[in-house]
């Protein structure tokens, strides 16, 4: 016999709770529902999405979740039903947000949260919760992202800084000095002179896989990479930042390398720094979701383009790990194929393997 679990709050009188909103959505299986709440019945322990094509349960019977978490916080468990639907309603959302992204980056000036919801066919606030959870990003940190990497392609040598900042989406040249800092992490003058009257700080440091250099910016951690010669380490920096003034690190620095090679020594420590992340719209929505693949598992390359969105942009998530300058920061070798075998690894597979080993063991 199926345990009934206790009252939690139901509505007073049946005739209140019959014009509940969310009833009536329960009632037309209305699919614009789904990512907007669940509702639970007492009486099987189960909670379903809106959309359900299940047997209705009596409304007295019936409690709405804002989410699944919410639902199963209480004790509930998903349905069977509910469960098979899983991968339809992610490919819905996907295919939701994708086009927002593409009206986004295909828009002059970015559109409000209210324009794109709309657009959508969603409120706000479920848009904005949807957004994030297949992108990794808000709406706006994605408008950002976007419009930070067109200002990076058009600030070239020679060209006028006006042309490039209109060319890039912004209406003013007050807008976009207002937010240069926290798009190109410099003014864009020292952008397109190659990091000029940056200051940089770097140490090379040596663990169990080899030399190790850490850099850092006024923002943030700016660069960690591995490899076996410590001046080629360095060349790679000054390539990534040609003008900027690389600093030495001094006795307070070396502590930020110790911390990151405690991490590689034994990932439990965690690692958790400031990061100054520079890259693409594309290249950040990836990035973001390798961060949160938890320490001891891997992902498969098809499997964070599903999180991000773009199921079919495989090829494309394998590129953004490349161009990861953030080495464990950013953890791309928790990156696998699809049938679990390593690929290629920025720093050298055997680094990869060694790495994946050790956070198994934690």
């Amino acid at each position: 016999m199926t345990k009934k679990l206790p009252n939690r709050g139901t509505s007073k009188g049946t005739a209140a709770s019959e014009r509940d909103p969310r009833w009536a959505a329960v009632l037309a299986r209305d699919r614009a529902a789904d990512c907007q709440f669940v509702y639970a019945v007492k009486t099987t322990g189960v909670y379903c999405r809106p959309s359900s094509p299940s047997r209705l349960p009596c409304r007295q019977n019936v409690e709405f979740f804002d989410s699944a978490q919410a639902a199963e916080a209480a004790g509930y468990r998903r349905s069977r039903r509910s469960a098979a639907d899983l991968g339809t309603v992610a490919a819905r959302h996907g295919a939701i947000i994708a086009a927002s992204c593409r009206r986004i980056e295909a828009a002059d000036d970015p559109p409000s949260l209210s324009a794109l919801a709309k657009a959508a066919g969603l409120s706000p606030y479920h848009f904005h919760r949807v957004f994030k959870s297949v992108t990794g990003l808000t709406p706006k940190a994605y408008a950002d992202a976007h419009r930070g990497s067109r200002i990076r392609q058009k600030l070239r040598p020679g060209r006028s800084i006006t042309d490039a900042i209109y060319d890039a989406g912004f209406q003013s040249n007050s807008r976009f000095y207002a937010a240069s800092d926290q798009v190109l992490g410099m003014s864009a003058s020292d952008y397109r002179a190659g990091g000029v009257n940056t200051d940089i700080h770097f140490a090379v440091g040596e663990c169990s896989l080899g030399s190790i250099l850490v850099a850092q910016s006024g923002r943030g951690v700016c660069a960690i990479l591995m490899g076996d010669d410590p001046d080629a380490l360095a060349r790679e920096l000054q390539d990534r930042f040609p003008r900027a003034n690389l600093i030495g690190g001094d006795a307070a620095f070396e502590q930020l390398v110790a911390r990151v090679v405690g991490f590689i020594e034994a990932p439990a420590l965690g690692l958790d720094l400031p990061l100054d992340v520079r890259g693409t719209a594309f290249q950040v929505r990836v990035w973001q979701a390798l961060r949160e693949i938890p320490v001891g598992t891997t992902a498969s390359y098809a499997e964070i383009a599903t999180r991000i969105g773009a199921p079919r942009a495989v090829r494309a998530v394998a590129q953004a790990c490349g161009a990861n300058h953030l080495a464990v920061a950013i953890p791309c070798h928790r990156v696998v194929r699809s049938d679990g075998g390593l690929s290629g690894y920025r720093w050298g597979i055997e680094r990869k393997r060694e790495l994946l080993h050790r956070e198994k063991q934690t």
